[in-house]
């Protein structure tokens, strides 16, 4: 029993002296802080390039054609995906347009297009003339008579080489006689022809030239008729009916349509040919990446007040930490929104830098700097 309270009394000895030891030990400074400027505002925000949209259909229906891949560069107009419906608005829209363009041709503001079709209708006659003139034709028919009568020899030397093969035609294929008939009558065969051949050869010198040169008289004359109708004027109604009949073709049409509505990169394609479409599908995604936007998501009444257009900012995707990126404020919200109690307000920041690494939507934080002023 002793022994036991011995061993007790060493215990609390020991502990005792370790709580003095650490009672001794030098308290640890705390690293500084960093301070942040009562008038320094940070906000998060999102990045956005300078034009970014998700299109979809205006109507149901079956894709038909998907003509584009994410990554493709594509021009303000160009047909996307279409839907198996776009054949039937298609020919619509080309009976509608012909219409229109019949009538427009007549209007009087549109005359000096015509007389400029004119004008180069005359131009293309004057080249297509000058090559006729220039033509040796003369000859070109003197080479044509000369191969029309060797194509005249050749046929009567076909008849002469017929009637020696009819001499032995009868005879078995092995006899001397008729072999050699027959590979005469057969040489005969190749050298008229030939002999057409050339004649066709020579033919075509002279006619091609005047099939152009006749054709650019023709569409001389045409142009020339056309600019002539044009000088008494449209029917005002029938203009009218027919520029509603092409809006309403071009309406049908783009419902079974989707066109890039700026010049950009396909960003996403979310259908594929023989899939049913609502209009609440999204069908595509189209963005313009050569510039990018930063626009913020939680700026206050109390921050937005302290910010001005023009005014730097430093920014820092939350998925790239090491990247820091410089822009400037283009844009102040003069709207607001709700949320949780507070109001706020959107600031759109121009990014002055750009990274291969930048990705459509990514959280950025963005610290706007005090003016030095």
């Amino acid at each position: 029993m002793k022994k036991q309270i011995l061993t007790i009394i060493a215990l609390l000895i020991i502990f005792s002296l370790a709580l003095a030891a650490c009672g001794n030990q030098p308290t640890a400074t705390p690293a500084p802080s960093e301070v942040i400027s009562s008038n320094e505002v940070v906000a998060e925000g999102r990045l956005e390039p300078i034009h970014g949209t998700n299109l979809s259909f205006q109507a149901r229906g079956v894709v038909e054609d998907v003509l584009v891949s994410a990554g493709d560069s594509v021009k303000q107009g160009d047909v996307l995906v279409r839907l198996s419906n776009a054949g039937g608005a298609e020919a619509q829209l080309v009976i509608a347009q012909n219409a229109y363009d019949t009538l427009l041709r007549n209007e009087t503001g549109d005359r000096a297009n015509l007389w400029e079709a004119y004008m180069d209708a005359q131009i293309a006659r004057g080249k297509a003339e000058k090559k006729w003139d220039d033509l040796n034709v003369d000859n070109i028919e003197d080479n044509i008579e000369d191969r029309k009568a060797t194509v005249e020899d050749r046929q009567q030397d076909l008849k002469d080489a017929q009637e020696d093969f009819d001499k032995y035609k009868d005879l078995d294929e092995d006899n001397s006689k008729r072999k050699d008939a027959k590979e005469d009558l057969d040489r005969a065969q190749e050298d008229l022809n030939q002999a057409v051949r050339n004649l066709e050869e020579e033919t075509r010198k002279r006619d091609e030239v005047r099939a152009a040169y006749d054709a650019a008289l023709a569409a001389e004359a045409e142009a020339k008729h056309q600019y002539e109708i044009s000088l008494d004027g449209p029917n005002a109604d029938q203009l009218a009916l027919a520029k509603a009949n092409l809006d309403a073709a071009k309406d049908t049409l783009s419902n079974y349509l989707i066109t890039a509505p700026f010049d950009g990169v396909v960003a996403d394609i979310n259908v594929k040919a023989g899939e049913q479409v609502t209009p609440e599908t999204r069908a595509a995604s189209i963005a313009d990446f050569s510039q990018w936007l930063v626009e913020t998501t939680d700026l206050t009444e109390l921050e937005v007040v302290k910010l001005r257009e023009g005014q730097n900012v430093t920014l820092v995707p939350d998925a790239l930490p090491d990247l820091v990126l410089n822009g400037t404020v283009s844009e102040i919200s003069q709207a607001y929104t709700e949320q949780g109690g507070d109001i706020l307000y959107t600031v759109w920041i121009t990014v002055q830098d750009a990274d291969p690494r930048l990705k459509w939507g990514m959280t950025v934080e963005s610290t706007f700097l005090e003016d030095a002023q």
